[in-house]
């Protein structure tokens, strides 16, 4: 004869078990559903567009007048780990953030290996996220596709924070 302690057991662990399925499930529809809305704002409440720039990313407009021949992009610490802030970073075509052999390393334990990219296309800078698992925040709002960076704008990655200059 089965012991009842024995019995209890299995139906808490079967328990555990499910609940724990409903949670992975429910965690990958939201960051399906998350994927799938995107981040053009094209309705009646988006912001005026001030510029159009004819080397927006297709994707998005830029808001702002673009990069002159001469500029030099670059994302300057505001709060990193181990890093004063002040330090800058200069953009040159392309550049990974991220805690693994990336071009800007992070010693973030929120940040990914390779957590988020910054490219340089045509006269126009975009920031986007690359799958990491805890996001992207470009001016404290999460970051759900390439989007361009405009002057003093803010970027986070976990604790840590830029800002970005042309």
């Amino acid at each position: 004869m089965l012991d009842p302690v024995s019995i209890a057991l299995k139906f808490a662990f079967l328990g555990v078990l499910y609940l724990f399925l409903l949670w992975v499930a429910r965690s990958v529809l939201r960051d399906l559903g998350r994927t799938a809305r995107g981040t053009a704002a094209t309705g009646a409440g988006a912001p005026p567009v001030a510029f159009r720039s004819p080397d927006a990313t297709g994707m998005h407009t830029a808001s702002g007048p673009p990069l002159s021949d001469g500029a030099a992009p670059r994302l300057i610490v505001e709060a990193m780990s181990g890093v004063a802030p002040g330090m800058e970073y200069d953009l040159v075509d392309e550049a990974v953030l991220g805690r693994g052999e990336v071009e800007i390393h992070l010693e973030d334990p929120f940040a990914s290996g390779r957590h988020a990219q910054i490219t340089r296309q045509g006269n126009t800078v975009v920031l986007e996220d690359l799958g990491s698992t805890n996001g992207t925040y470009l001016n404290e709002d999460l970051l759900t596709g390439p989007s361009p960076l405009h002057a003093g704008d803010t970027i986070r990655i976990g604790d840590t924070r830029f800002t970005f200059e042309t």
